[in-house]
C-alpha cells in the first residue's frame, strides 16, 4: 500500500507549539502539555493548564478539531518520546499546545481521515518505532523531527480509513470506560467497608471507643485473641530440590487484594520442613516487611493451603471468625496499623509483632453478621474482578487491532466482532 510521507504539505500541515511570550495584548487560555497524554492515543484535559497567551498567536496556534498532538521533547527510560495524541474538544473553549509539542494537521481530508492518521501514528510510537530518533540533551529526550516527518502514512480508501478508526476508537471507548468502572467500584467497596465497620448491617445505635465510632453491640478485639500468627521462613535457594514441588510459596511480591490465587514460586513439602511452613486454606497472609508496605496494607485470604517466607505473617483464625472477616476488619483499620511502621536500619518499611498482636479491630457479637458482611464485600470484589478482566481483555483487543489493522494484516471487512457487544 502507497504511503505518504508527514512531511507532504499538500497533505499535513504543522503547527507549533507555544513559547512562553511577553508581547501585549495578552489572553488566558488553555495549554496542554505533555503531561495530558493519556499513553492511549488521547488528551486528559482534567489538568490543563490557563496561561497568559499573545493574542495574535489565537488565530495561529489555536488547536482545530482532529489535530493530532505530537511529543517532540520529554519521554524517559522506560517512556519514549514521541507520543501521539487526537485532539477532540472537550468543550467549547480555545486549546493551545506547549512548546514540547507540535500538531500535525490533516488539510486534505479528502485523502485522510484524522482520526485514522492519529491512531495509525499512535500504533508507530506502540511498535517502538520512535525509539531509534531520540536525541539526548540536558536530561531532555528530542524527537529527530526531520526523521520523523519520512514516517509514511498508507493511504486506503477514505471510507475503510473512516471505519477503522471508528472501529479501534469504539474499543478504546469501552476500555476506559471499563477502567472507569473498576476504579469506581474499588472506591464504592471503600466506602462501604468504611459504614459496615462503623454501623453495622443491624441498624443499630453507635458508640465511641478507642479505635472509633461502632454498633453499641460491636466489641473492638485484638488481632491476637481472634487469631494465631503463625511466621515463616524461606527454604535454601541452594538447594535445587526444595523448589521443585507444587507447594506455593508466598513472598511480598505475591500479596494482592483481596484475593491470592497463587503465588510465583513453589516449594516441595520438604522444603517446607527445611525453611518454611504450611498454613491452611482460609488463613489471612499480611505483609509486614518490605516497600509494599509504602503504599497500601497487602493482605489476603487464601484459597487453599500454601506456605510463605519471613517478610509475611498468616492469621489463622481460633474459629469464631472467618479469615475474610479477619482480612477485611484489618483492612477496614489499616490506616492505624500502617501508622506503627517504621523503617530498619536498610530503611526497609517494618511492622512489629507486637503492634500486629495488638492492634484492635472492629467486631460484631454475632458471627452471622460478620459473615453477611463478608458477603456483601466478596460481591464488590467479583465486580472489581470482572471490570478488571473486562478491561485487561479490552485493552488488549485495542492493541491487537490498532497493531494488525494498521499494517494491513486483516481488512475490516473481514472481522467478526461479535464479541466485542458480549464484552
Amino acid at each position: 500500500m502507497a504511503g505518504i510521507p508527514l512531511s507532504d504539505r499538500s497533505v499535513f500541515g504543522l503547527v507549533s507549539g507555544l513559547w512562553k511570550g511577553n508581547r501585549a495584548p495578552m489572553q488566558t487560555a488553555n495549554v496542554v502539555r505533555s503531561t495530558n497524554f493519556r499513553g492511549d492515543g488521547v488528551l486528559d484535559f482534567g489538568d490543563v493548564v490557563q496561561l497568559p497567551i499573545e493574542l495574535r498567536q489565537f488565530t495561529e496556534r489555536a488547536l482545530s478539531e482532529g489535530d493530532i498532538v505530537i511529543e517532540r521533547s520529554g519521554g524517559g527510560p522506560k517512556q519514549p518520546v514521541g507520543r501521539v495524541a487526537h485532539f477532540v474538544p472537550p468543550d467549547e473553549e480555545t486549546y493551545f499546545t506547549s512548546n514540547f509539542t507540535t500538531v500535525l494537521r490533516v488539510v486534505d481530508r479528502a485523502r485522510f481521515d484524522p482520526g485514522f492518521v492519529a491512531l495509525y501514528l499512535h500504533a508507530l510510537y506502540l511498535s517502538g518505532a520512535t525509539e531509534a530518533l531520540q536525541r539526548a540533551t540536558t536530561g531532555i529526550r528530542n524527537l529527530d523531527w526531520q526523521e520523523y516527518l519520512r514516517f509514511e502514512v498508507p493511504e486506503f480508501p477514505l471510507a475503510e480509513q473512516c471505519a477503522l478508526a471508528k472501529l479501534i476508537s469504539e474499543v478504546r471507548r469501552r476500555y476506559r470506560l471499563e477502567l472507569g468502572q473498576f476504579t469506581n467500584t474499588q472506591l464504592t467497596k471503600q466506602a462501604t467497608m468504611a459504614t459496615l465497620f462503623t454501623r453495622g448491617l443491624r441498624g443499630e445505635a453507635q458508640k465511641e471507643t478507642e479505635i472509633g465510632l461502632m454498633p453499641t453491640s460491636w466489641e473492638p478485639k485484638s488481632v491476637l485473641s481472634l487469631c494465631e500468627i503463625w511466621s515463616g521462613g524461606t527454604p535454601r535457594k541452594s538447594v535445587a530440590e526444595h523448589w521443585t514441588g507444587n507447594i506455593p510459596w508466598v513472598s511480598g511480591k505475591d500479596l494482592k487484594l483481596p484475593t491470592l490465587d497463587d503465588a510465583i514460586d513453589h516449594i516441595t513439602p520438604e522444603g517446607v520442613a527445611a525453611g518454611s511452613r504450611l498454613v491452611p486454606a482460609g488463613s489471612v497472609l499480611l505483609l509486614v516487611r518490605g516497600m509494599g508496605l509504602a503504599k497500601d496494607l497487602p493482605v489476603a485470604v487464601i484459597s487453599r493451603p500454601m506456605a510463605f517466607n519471613q517478610d509475611v505473617k498468616a492469621l489463622v483464625s481460633r474459629g469464631a471468625y472467618s479469615g475474610g472477616f479477619l482480612r477485611a476488619a484489618i483492612y477496614a483499620g489499616k490506616d492505624r496499623l500502617l501508622s506503627q511502621i517504621v523503617p530498619s536500619a536498610h530503611g526497609t518499611m517494618t511492622l512489629n509483632l507486637n503492634d500486629v498482636e495488638c492492634f484492635q479491630v472492629a467486631c460484631p457479637s454475632s458471627p452471622e453478621e460478620a459473615n453477611e458482611i463478608v458477603n456483601v464485600l466478596n460481591a464488590l470484589d467479583e465486580k472489581i474482578k470482572l471490570h478488571k478482566q473486562k478491561h485487561a481483555v479490552l485493552e488488549e483487543l485495542f492493541k491487537a487491532l490498532l497493531h494488525q489493522l494498521m499494517t494491513g494484516e486483516i481488512d475490516v471487512n473481514d472481522l467478526d466482532l461479535t464479541a466485542l457487544s458480549a464484552i
